[in-house]
């Protein structure tokens, strides 16, 4: 029985149609071209002409008894060089009529041109052979159409549906188990799908690798690693690259990989002529959140996956920035703005919203000296797009991306602890977040809470009774370190007015305010109760 060709529809190859029981009776022996068993087999061919070249059209498999063949050693390397130059598959040579053993001359010259040869110890009856090869083509082709128009309606489907282009990635890769990447015109990675498996062997050096794998008229094996590659425009033209990793250097395509790339590829396209897309923006979101939230198999991986985007992550100095900001859903496209007036200013970073009402910025510096700098003009264009109240923090700098999620954690919880009693700056760093900043931060702690209460309940309680102001009064005294002068000037009260309350303020708490650890208590209470009553928003 024939082997079963699978579902994708593909050509047989050289040593499938080998193995056919047809073939076998022939006692076939391979003397040539071992190592390109796998090329496909588009058609069979019978002749025994010398100039068969004449009649192929490439992909040929050729069936001769070697009845012609000269005697000349230079004709026979002629006849092979006219097969390998047009593309045929192979070559098969039945004994017996012309020759008991192939000869020696024809031998070389196929493995010269790495043409296979295969020699038949056995007579066999070609019509057979060509009708059964041929029927598995026909069979084969029409199981390609068949699967070609249950991948048109799933490309299809997905555009109908507005399908993103990270779905479509996906979707690509799975169809073809395959590693897929969708690359701009720059040969940055924006989006990929590796099918589980780590991004650094896939996707390391990938700039120079794919600027070695040209665009080709066809889809066919390209650059040193045979990748296959499509084709994606905008509306402006030529846009970027849909890349295959099918690594089948020396050998035909698989035609269903071929089908998928190309709808695809198209799929791509049409979702990229319906509008603005911000892939770019999508791309860097995807990895910092990878980054913060420590994704990435290994710091190899990290890397790889970040300069593949563009970010040169290696000998740089490595600084997370978190933006702070109170817009809300109305404009969805802040971040590229930030990133749009940060490439102006020639900053290397990647830009994206990481979770809403935040802005993350990866920053890669040549020099370690110049964060300063870069982190101010981040803070004036924070401020120019979204406003005075929006706060930009810096994690500390890191020289390799495995420490970069610790920063951007510590650059998050100085973003948070920024309340607007803060000193003004454009950017603040883990230092600046002191007492005030920290009780803002763990505000909600119940333990906290309670602790407030505690200590102030009965002056709370006195001030609702009597409408009165003992609490501010308490809050000038602990604000001016003791000094009873200031706090007075600052309540808007005479000293001996002050004094007064002063003293009620102990007696009610039973605390002695010279004391510094008790003044210190009622000082982080007064802090907790302010940092809870400025969470709460205004009406």
């Amino acid at each position: 029985m024939p082997p079963r060709r699978p579902a994708t529809g593909h050509f047989p190859t050289i040593e499938e149609v080998l193995r056919l029981p047809v073939l076998v009776e022939g006692m076939p022996r391979v003397l040539a071209g071992q190592s390109h068993l796998d090329r496909a087999v588009r058609w069979v061919h019978v002749t025994e002409l010398l100039n068969p070249a004449d009649f192929l059209e490439g992909g040929e498999l050729v069936l001769t008894t070697g009845m012609p063949y000269p005697e000349d050693a230079s004709e026979l390397r002629d006849y092979v060089d006219q097969l390998a130059d047009v593309g045929a598959a192979g070559l098969i040579v039945e004994l017996g009529h012309r020759y008991r053993k192939v000869p020696e001359e024809l031998v070389a010259a196929c493995r010269a041109r790495e043409v296979p040869l295969v020699e038949l110890a056995r007579g066999v009856r070609f019509i057979d052979v060509t009708q059964t090869v041929h029927a598995l083509i026909l069979d084969g082709q029409g199981a390609l159409l068949r699967r070609g128009r249950d991948i048109q309606d799933i490309f299809t489907a997905l555009t109908l549906r507005g399908a993103g282009p990270e779905e479509l990635v996906h979707t690509t890769a799975e169809l073809t188990g395959a590693p897929v990447v969708l690359e701009d015109l720059t040969h940055r990675v924006l989006m990929c799908e590796l099918l589980g498996r780590p991004y650094e062997p896939v996707v390391s050096a990938w700039s120079r690798r794919s600027r070695a794998a040209p665009t080709l008229e066809k889809i066919t094996p390209s650059g040193p690693e045979g990748w296959l590659i499509a084709p994606v425009q905008d509306p402006h033209g030529p846009w970027g690259r849909l890349v295959l990793l099918e690594g089948r250097l020396n050998a035909e395509p698989d035609p269903e990989h071929v089908l998928v790339l190309e709808r695809a590829a198209v799929a791509l396209t049409m979702a990229r002529l319906a509008g603005p897309a911000w892939w770019e923006r999508r791309a860097h979101r995807s990895v910092l959140r990878d980054l913060y939230e420590r994704r990435f198999r290994s710091p190899a991986d990290a890397r790889a996956r970040a300069e593949a985007l563009g970010l040169p992550a290696f000998g740089h100095r490595l600084f997370a920035v978190v933006i702070r900001h109170t817009h809300t859903g109305h404009d969805e496209h802040l971040d590229e703005r930030i990133a749009k007036a940060l490439a102006q200013t020639g900053i290397r970073a990647l830009t994206g919203e990481t979770a809403p009402g935040r802005i993350g910025v990866l920053l890669a510096l040549a020099q370690a000296s110049a964060w300063q700098p870069v982190a101010e003009r981040i803070g004036r264009l924070a401020r120019e797009e979204l406003g005075p109240e929006a706060v930009v923090a810096v994690g500390p700098g890191v020289t390799d991306l495995s420490g970069i999620a610790r920063s951007w954690q510590e650059a998050e919880q100085t973003a948070e602890a920024i309340t607007p009693a803060s000193p003004e700056r454009w950017f603040y760093v883990p230092a600046d977040v002191e007492l005030p900043e920290l009780l803002g931060v763990l505000r909600e702690d119940t333990r906290l809470q309670r602790y407030a209460e505690r200590q102030l309940i009965r002056l709370i309680e006195h001030d609702d009774r009597n409408s009165g102001d003992l609490l501010p009064a308490l809050r000038a005294y602990l604000t001016a370190a003791g000094n009873k002068s200031v706090a007075a000037k600052r309540a808007g009260m005479s000293r001996q007015a002050y004094y007064q309350r002063l003293h009620t303020i102990e007696r009610l708490l039973g605390c002695d305010l010279e004391s510094g650890l008790q003044r210190t208590s009622l000082h982080v209470a007064v802090l907790v109760l302010d940092a809870g009553e400025a969470a709460v928003p205004s009406t």
